[in-house]
């Protein structure tokens, strides 16, 4: 195959092992950092990718996404048709939520009580998923059921069949001895176990039972809780509500923030890596340059063109960055899909994702081709200064000794 002149003399360049021995470990020592940089980035990103979607998928799959205000409709029935028809919503359910306390023999645990259409969970919720112990379709309306989460029975020392008070913090009655709060008894027949940090603050029943625990006219405290294809499109779905709207963000939105800015921070850091170890290619190139300034001389006087020259050094220089980026690419990739198998072949106690099944991992690659197209970028940029030097070489100065 017949290359191109400037390239076959830059890839000549680079691939030759004689000459200086410094110039060969400098070049050694870039390809190496690019190498390890992308690989951890790749591995850092990957790693912070799963722990985000664990925490998206635990935590908003008991906190409803969208909550839009109901109440008092006339046009019910119009309004879900016409909420079920947005884009970006999955499905919709009747939905009340209030602030209660759960109380039992060991002690009381302030919690949210979620009044929910059972048969619409069981079918459509992560908590049906996770149920260890009854079923959600279990809440029938007028038993008074209750299913709460297993930190959260743990800590108040409650079991299927046990029986738990349920007060109210959002109405009461008069009684001979003053305002009390409103209070039933409750039996619990299911627990759960999302994994989710609101795993002892969610206590679920039918939608029924907690507009008569609230003592109000069921219409009166309905809410329509929208479940969404991705929870992160909440805002381009309240844009078609006219309603009154709530949405996660105004209960969870700073620890989604503080996750991403912790990943954004980590990936940045390891850029600086990369681009440090790309940067040594410009030491090395510059010192190539100074080796071949006879080298440049002879070909220019030959015919070469100043494009050309320009085009050898930019081979030389890309050739080690693309070697770098190609084995940290290998190496991410090997490492994120080989680091379950390696911790359990070592037996390390570690069992971070939602099976239980060590670090989540989600590799995402349209970040893992930003991340490869960012380091060759990179590396393009740092053969730019040593070529236009050797671009400037001039024939006559460089020839004059020899």
């Amino acid at each position: 195959m017949n290359y191109p002149v400037f390239l076959h003399i830059g890839l000549r360049y680079a691939r030759t092992s004689k000459g200086s021995h410094f110039i060969a470990f400098i070049n050694l020592f870039s390809v190496v950092g690019i190498a390890l940089g992308l690989t951890a980035l790749i591995t850092v990103a990957s790693v912070m990718n799963g722990f985000e979607l664990q925490l998206k998928n635990r935590l908003l799959g008991i906190m409803p996404h969208v909550v839009v205000d109901t109440r008092n409709l006339d046009n019910t029935d119009s309004v879900l048709a016409e909420l079920n028809g947005i884009e970006g919503v999955d499905h919709t359910s009747a939905f009340i939520e209030s602030e209660g306390v759960l109380q039992s023999k060991r002690g009381i645990q302030g919690v949210l009580v979620q009044g929910v259409e059972p048969d619409v969970m069981q079918q459509n919720s992560i908590i049906a998923e996770n149920m260890m112990i009854g079923k959600l379709s279990d809440l029938k309306q007028g038993q008074y059921k209750v299913a709460i989460g297993r930190a959260l029975a743990t800590k108040l020392n409650l079991r299927p069949g046990d029986k738990t008070r349920v007060i109210s913090a959002a109405s009461s009655v008069y009684t001979p001895v003053g305002r009390m709060p409103s209070q039933r008894l409750f039996t619990v027949v299911g627990i759960f176990d999302v994994g989710s940090q609101l795993d002892d603050k969610v206590v679920l029943m039918n939608i029924h039972d907690s507009a008569k625990l609230l003592r109000k006219p069921l219409r009166k405290v309905i809410h329509t809780r929208l479940f969404l294809e991705d929870a992160f499109d909440y805002l381009e779905v309240e844009k078609h509500i006219g309603l009154p709207t709530n949405n996660w963000r105004t209960r969870q939105g700073p620890l989604f923030d503080a996750v991403k800015m912790e990943k954004n921070m980590m990936s940045l850091m390891l850029l600086l890596i990369i681009s440090v170890a790309a940067f040594n290619i410009v030491s090395a190139l510059v010192m190539v340059v100074t080796e071949k300034q006879g080298d440049i001389a002879i070909l220019r006087t030959q015919g070469i063109t100043s494009k050309e020259i320009l085009g050898i050094f930019l081979i030389n220089g890309l050739y080690n960055g693309l070697k770098g980026t190609l084995f940290g690419l290998i190496g991410g990739l090997a490492l994120v899909m080989l680091i379950n198998p390696f911790l359990s072949l070592i037996d390390a106690p570690v069992a971070m994702s939602a099976d239980g099944q060590g670090i989540p991992i989600d590799m995402q690659w349209g970040q893992i081709t930003s991340m490869v197209i960012l380091s060759i970028v990179l590396c393009f940029l740092a053969t730019l200064y040593p070529a236009y030097k050797a671009l400037r070489t001039k024939p006559a100065l460089a020839l004059k000794y020899e």
